[in-house]
């Protein structure tokens, strides 16, 4: 081992405590950690945006936003308009006949969805062990989830109160 020191790290060691060091008597040696290897080649510039974090981001302010619009639903629903007896096609109707609650609907349904296709894929990659496995069960929980976004879409902005 070289004594030499100038670009290693010195600290003290857990053998230099116990007097079991290397045993030449030098006291550099027995505090010496050889310095990190250098990078031979320079590492280009990540360009790409880091997936994950802006997923763990939207989790929060979906859920942020969540929180306010099925709260205020349920506030509007079950308090203001009256309670459950009076919810039926004419209610459903006679709602959905302003953009506002189209679009209160809207955005609860995109975001409801889209956070939770969100929360299952992460549980999806968290026990799933396969490749394969994982494949599927994404592609699967991503297809019902767009179904499910479209079919919910086309319903609200289609809805016909003169059935």
């Amino acid at each position: 081992m070289s004594t030499e020191i100038s670009d290693a790290l010195v600290v003290p060691s857990a053998q230099a405590h116990t007097g079991k060091g290397l045993g030449t008597g030098n006291p550099a040696d027995e505090f010496v950690i050889e310095p990190p290897r250098k990078r031979t080649a320079k590492t280009p510039r990540r360009t790409r945006t880091n997936f994950e974090m802006l997923a763990w981001l939207f989790m929060r302010l979906s859920g942020v936003v969540l929180v306010v619009l099925i709260l205020g639903h349920l506030i509007i629903m079950l308090m203001l308009d009256g309670g459950v007896s009076k919810i039926g096609f004419a209610f459903v109707a006679g709602r959905w006949a302003s953009p506002f609650w189209q679009v209160w609907d809207l955005l609860m349904l995109w975001l409801a969805m889209l956070h939770g296709a969100n929360g299952m894929r992460q549980v999806i990659n968290d026990y799933a062990e396969k490749d394969s496995t994982r494949l599927w069960l994404k592609g699967l929980m991503g297809t019902a989830t767009v179904f499910t976004v479209l079919l919910g879409t086309l319903v609200i902005f289609t809805f016909d109160p003169n059935i």
